[in-house]
């Protein structure tokens, strides 16, 4: 693949820093992976050469090579030997990486990034959700109503009821004991609960559509109902989602 000149002259473009970072090769390392999602250096190609590298971020070739080796970890590139550092496609990249999600999401147009996102999400907290009603003690039971209740006297306040939505989710996922769902799903998240096209709209009746959702899941594990509470988490995020998304595209990758 031949890139564009456009590609080839931003390749080639110092990074717009406003000052000097302290730790250059984490700065260098989110530049090069914001230019590889974005396409600058394609899939296939190699990465300008290391002297190249040096001068257009102004940095040693100890910074570079470290730069690079982070993208390796990351599964963004890998070093041929007489070929260079080639780009990988995106199959290989490591999408639970912070800064490769990150850039992808900011990158993408489209929702199908998020929905992915969402159906990661559904299925990892389904099955928290799952166990939690199995064994919820008595104090997790009594604060899963508690935020239910507060929340119910939050829906005025947007910022404040997705605070106790977050902290309900999480402590059914505590609840669950699956530490790794639980920060898989935390990771994912962290990405995008800033993200407008993600949060989407936040008037009152939406919060209290989404509470209403909350109040189910929590009644479900009072009742130590692992399977309704299952139901009932997979049918809430996905609701939520869909209103929260809109009418942007058919949302086929939400289909089971």
């Amino acid at each position: 693949m031949t890139p564009s000149p456009e590609t080839a002259l931003n390749a080639l473009a110092a990074p717009a820093w406003t000052r000097r970072p302290t730790n250059l090769a984490r700065a260098v390392t989110a530049e090069l992976v914001e230019r590889i999602v974005r396409g600058v250096h394609p899939a296939g190609t190699a990465l300008p050469p290391e002297p190249i590298l040096c001068e257009t971020f102004s940095v040693s070739r100890t910074v570079v090579r470290e730069a690079v080796k982070i993208l390796q970890e990351k599964g963004l590139v890998q070093v041929r030997q007489g070929a260079g550092t080639m780009v990988n496609p995106p199959s290989r990249w490591d999408m639970l990486d912070e800064l490769v999600l990150g850039a992808t999401i900011a990158e993408e147009d489209g929702l199908d990034i998020l929905d992915d996102l969402v159906v990661t999400r559904r299925l990892l907290e389904s099955d928290m959700a799952n166990v939690a009603a199995r064994v919820a003690d008595p104090r997790t039971v009594d604060r899963l109503r508690t935020l239910v209740d507060e929340m119910d006297e939050l829906v005025d306040d947007h910022v404040a009821y997705h605070e106790h939505d977050r902290t309900f989710h999480d402590t059914v996922m505590q609840a669950s004991g699956n530490r790794i769902a639980r920060g898989v799903v935390r990771a994912l998240e962290s990405q995008v609960v800033n993200t407008a096209r993600y949060m989407g709209r936040t008037e009152r009746s939406l919060c209290v559509a989404s509470n209403r959702g909350h109040r189910h899941i929590y009644e479900r594990i009072a009742a130590h109902d692992p399977n309704g509470a299952a139901e009932a988490m997979f049918t809430h995020i996905t609701e939520a989602w869909l209103v929260r998304r809109g009418g942007s595209g058919k949302p086929t990758r939400l289909r089971r």
